[in-house]
């Protein structure tokens, strides 16, 4: 099938192009880096190098394809980010109803319920709606937990401050999972295409607490008495803005911790029957976290 990844070689979206192209599939990588094209082709795919602010581009690529896997690109320089999320999301869409692709594998996150209150999540909200409101076309929604390599961002507190911490609140429950397995995830539901209208497929591999999180990382990186700490939104904010995001953006990660504290980020997730998990734990990726820590 041809098949069409956006997200150029980004975590998810590189392993998801490998996974398909060992199947066999013709496949095409967006990316907005003209300089990924040799590292593209190397891999056995196809490059198309444009912006996905660009519905014509995207409309041009997507033609003729059996199926594309659409992400918003990671963004920090936006005024209002919600709104640029939501405004990719529109794009992608767009592009999907112009080309007349009838299968789309969409990642966006649990808490993808919320339209406001959850940070930069709410605005893949919108990115769901604007796909869900496409006649004909099936989509498949990926609803991954908070990703393992999110904790990248805690080794310089680990390392400067002795403590790991977030404004998820004291003991929270988190829902995890490795990009790995959401693109394992994405590879066999695009290689099936067996899903028909609107849905969601949830994707975690593990779920521990704050404290679990702290002791197993610790333990990994020699540090066993390592504790979480938990901040307030006030700290959380200007904390993020001394390490140089903006302010929007700031509020927006606050924003989203402390959906996660009030339990509503994963209310949906968790009202679910069943629950299946992916095979990466906490404890396989700490590992990989002790390997980036001492080389940090």
């Amino acid at each position: 099938m041809k098949i069409i990844v956006t997200g150029s070689l980004g975590h998810i979206s590189k392993p998801l192009a490998e996974k398909l192209i060992a199947e066999n599939h013709d496949v095409t990588i967006i990316s907005s880096k003209a300089e990924k094209v040799k590292e593209i082709e190397a891999l056995g795919a196809k490059a198309a190098i444009g912006t996905v602010e660009d519905v014509d581009f995207l409309t041009s690529v997507f033609k003729g394809a059996d199926a594309v896997y659409t992400m918003v690109p990671p963004f920090l320089g936006a005024p209002d980010w919600k709104k640029h999320i939501a405004g990719i999301g529109e794009n992608l869409a767009a592009a999907v109803k112009a080309s007349g692709v009838k299968y789309v594998v969409n990642l966006s996150s649990i808490g993808a319920h919320m339209p406001d209150g959850c940070g930069p999540v709410s605005g893949l909200f919108f990115s769901e709606q604007a796909m869900n409101s496409l006649e004909g076309v099936n989509v498949k929604h990926l609803r991954p937990g908070f990703f393992f390599y999110n904790f990248f961002g805690n080794i310089g507190m680990i390392r400067h401050m002795g403590i790991i911490g977030g404004n998820y609140g004291a003991g929270a429950r988190m829902a995890l999972v490795h990009p790995d397995d959401i693109a394992e995830v994405a590879a066999a539901e695009l290689s099936a295409l067996d899903f028909d209208g609107k849905t969601i497929r949830y994707i975690v591999g593990d779920i521990k607490t704050t404290d679990e999180i702290a002791s197993v990382l610790g333990a990994a990186i020699g540090k066993p008495d390592l504790k979480w700490v938990d901040f307030t939104d006030e700290d959380t904010m200007g904390a993020l803005q001394q390490n140089g995001l903006p302010a929007d953006i700031a509020k927006n990660y606050a924003e989203m911790g402390a959906a996660m504290r009030s339990g509503e980020m994963a209310s949906e997730y968790n009202a679910q029957k069943s629950f299946t998990f992916e095979k990466t734990k906490l404890e396989h990726f700490s590992k990989q976290f002790a390997a980036v820590y001492s080389q940090s």
